[in-house]
């Protein structure tokens, strides 16, 4: 039996789905946030589908609907872009989580697309855990196919760069507006370096220092490849793929 879509199902289909084990998987992808004047609003959304159809070829899964609405901070000024507050976007994917529970389902993944959503998912998963006695895996893009990174030529990234153009193109060229590409690492390269986290968002304005983006891209886009890409992307489901099994080993 293969994966599925759980929109493609039943509800008797996905009675039985549940009923035998199925681990279910949570994707969660902005279905509208910057990524640039080269990517859609819709990046992370494609990412994830991507990355769970491929999954669904490999693995028996059940896949939720894609969770398009998210905490997304550094973006919220840009047009099209679309953010919930912290809580907010817990307190939707916690009543979630809560539904699949109270059905039956005991083996739940989320599958993070996002870079701002992972502490508010790592919180999430603990307490739910606390509450439930019932642990909730997170997949998170940032952590996932980093045997790739030598392909990478740019000097540094992370939001519409080489990396996530070169996924898009294996994913869907046509969405993709290369000649729009164009590198922007804004005043980063002027940032101190140490052990600090220090919050960013992206801005215009150039005189806001190290938040400045001039299009609202962190790396070099131009360098990207649909061949970077589809490695990238094979990596990416090898990692959540084994990770499935590893936890999971009797129900793939």
């Amino acid at each position: 039996m293969k994966g599925a879509w759980l929109a493609d199902l039943t509800w008797p289909e996905a009675k039985q789905r549940f009923d035998d084990g199925a681990v279910v998987v949570v994707p969660i992808g902005a279905a509208s946030k910057e990524h640039g004047h080269h990517l859609p609003l819709a990046t992370d959304w494609i990412l994830a589908q991507g990355i769970v159809d491929r999954v669904l070829a490999e693995l028996p899964v059940v896949a939720a609907p894609i969770h398009g609405h998210g905490y997304y901070p550094a973006f919220r000024h840009y047009p099209g872009s679309q953010h919930l507050n912290p809580t907010t976007f817990a307190s939707v994917l916690q009543e979630v989580l809560e539904g699949f529970a109270a059905q039956g389902v005991s083996r739940l993944v989320l599958l993070n697309t996002g870079v701002s959503t992972t502490p508010v998912l790592t919180v999430l998963v603990r307490e739910f855990y606390e509450r439930h006695r019932l642990r909730v895996l997170c997949a998170n893009i940032t952590e996932l196919g980093r045997d790739t990174d030598q392909m990478m030529s740019q000097k540094f990234g992370g939001h519409g760069d080489e990396h996530e153009t070169s996924i898009l193109l294996a994913l869907a060229p046509d969405k993709v507006r290369m000649d729009k590409a164009a590198p922007d690492y804004g005043h980063l390269e002027s940032l101190p370096k140490s052990a600090f986290y220090v919050p960013s968002c992206f801005d215009g304005d150039e005189e806001s220092g190290w938040d400045f983006s001039c299009y609202g891209v962190r790396g070099d886009p131009s360098l990207a490849s649909a061949e970077k890409g589809e490695v990238m992307l094979k990596a990416i489901v090898r990692d959540v793929v084994e990770g499935i099994r590893t936890h999971f080993p009797d129900a793939v």
